[in-house]
């Protein structure tokens, strides 16, 4: 069944090549396009072109169909090209000539704008909630071990003190700065495309402002051809948002590895974390994180795929766009389990505690001496010069005293501070907002 089938059929290599991965991937839009079809129900018979007796049953048998989409039974029929015409088939087959009516007014074009608004608005709290667990475990793990040092490196050399307090703390606080870009992409996925049919509105007296609040959106996207070119700019524009979250966890999963080598020995997971060689019986590989390492750069490349997909289309509707929906669908779920898996993988991870014992990172502390020769009066390039000197000739002997005073230094981590960073992105989502409006559309 095609919504826009006109008596003729269409070459089956043609069909299936122009179908391609839809009605798979529709599966994660199902039940997003049953709350569009409610509230576009509910806004047709507001406008009086649908009766109240009539939306009654609509109502009925899409809370039906939710309910199967939600528990995963819902499933596109051989034949069906899209979740679009599955949903009103199934309507058509309970309700006769009614359930031809939900399409007046809107076109698959805005359908399909409006369900990945709906997914993604899903998904991104999804995102927020296992990142925001992740980032109180950065957090707890950065007080436990604020005391515990560690060399910190410029160019893999061995620069000045560090902590495992500092280093949780910094992934820490790159978490809520993915977040606040999150949150930028949420407000622009958060605004109601439906309405806006093909990309040239309608000539029914719809009302776009009663869907926008039935769907608990922030606003609506006003220009209803901006609404149509809005699609692929809106992936895009998360999916930079979902790369700069992988980005850090790709690098914190480098450091892990490095930090695991025996070369530097500085953290250890437990046996069952880790992996063996089927030739080297001592090998315990931390194969999680280079695992999460590889993720995570597989989907900071999704910004560019989607760029290039959509980047020479001029304004209107074209199928290239199509194609976008098999890197962006996908990618919430490798992000959340990368999410999921970081967060118990790290919550297990212990720390070497007396790293700075090792001769080789004495050097570690010539800055501290230098700045301490400055506090008792020495100009610094002098201060520099002497404790050089004393490198070079092999003389040189830390004070391995550190105090560290400053926001954000070793002895000032700033915790609190950046917990109310990121409490102040996260309340901005305003998800509450959506609850309570999904809540009343499917009362």
């Amino acid at each position: 069944m095609k919504l826009w089938d006109k008596g003729y059929s269409v070459n089956k290599l043609i069909e299936d090549f122009t179908v391609g991965k839809d009605r798979e991937l529709d599966l994660y839009l199902a039940p997003f396009d049953v709350l569009g079809s409610m509230a576009h129900g509910i806004m047709l018979s507001e406008i009086n072109l649908l009766p109240k007796e009539e939306l009654k049953l609509l109502l009925l048998e899409l809370k039906s169909i939710y309910k199967l989409a939600e528990s995963g039974e819902f499933v596109i029929e051989d034949g069906v090209e899209d979740v679009h015409s599955q949903v009103e088939t199934m309507l058509t087959r309970k309700l006769g000539d009614i359930g031809k009516k939900i399409h007046s007014g809107r076109s698959r074009n805005d359908q399909v704008l409006l369900d990945l608004k709906l997914f993604t608005r899903s998904e991104i709290r999804e995102v927020v909630e296992l990142g925001d667990q992740l980032f109180q475990t950065m957090l707890k793990q950065a007080e436990r071990f604020k005391d515990v040092l560690m060399p910190g490196y410029t160019h893999l050399q061995v620069a000045m003190p560090s902590s495992f307090g500092l280093w949780y703390g910094a992934y820490a606080e790159s978490l809520a700065d993915d977040f606040l870009l999150l949150q930028a992409a949420y407000r622009i996925a958060n605004q109601n495309p439906l309405g806006s049919a093909a990309g040239y509105g309608s000539s029914f007296p719809i009302d776009r402002q009663m869907t926008t609040d039935l769907l608990g959106f922030e606003q609506m996207n006003y220009n209803v051809i901006y609404a149509q070119m809005g699609r692929g700019k809106m992936e895009k524009t998360v999916a930079f948002a979902l790369s700069s979250i992988a980005a850090t966890l790709s690098k914190l999963a480098y450091d892990v590895c490095l930090f695991m080598s025996q070369n530097f020995g500085f953290v250890a997971l437990p046996d069952e974390l880790t992996t063996g060689s089927s030739i080297m019986p001592h090998k315990k590989n931390p194969d999680v994180f280079e695992l999460l390492r590889s993720h995570c750069n597989k989907l900071q490349a999704m910004p560019t795929q989607i760029m290039l997909m959509i980047n020479n289309l001029p304004s209107g509707y074209f199928r290239d766009l199509q194609i976008v929906k098999e890197v962006f669908l996908p990618s919430f779920k490798d992000l959340k389990n990368c999410l999921e898996i970081a967060n118990f993988a790290l919550s297990e991870m212990s720390v070497r505690e007396d790293i700075l014992t090792d001769e080789r990172y004495k050097y570690v502390y010539s800055v501290e001496d230098v700045n301490r020769m400055v506090i008792a009066g020495v100009p610094f390039r002098d201060a520099y010069k002497k404790i050089g000197m004393e490198i070079q000739s092999g003389t040189y002997e830390p004070n391995r005293e550190i105090v560290h005073t400053h926001a954000g230094s070793l002895g000032n981590l700033c915790l609190a501070e950046i917990d109310a960073k990121m409490k102040a992105v996260r309340s901005q989502f305003n998800f509450e907002k959506v609850d309570n409006s999904i809540a009343k559309l499917l009362k």
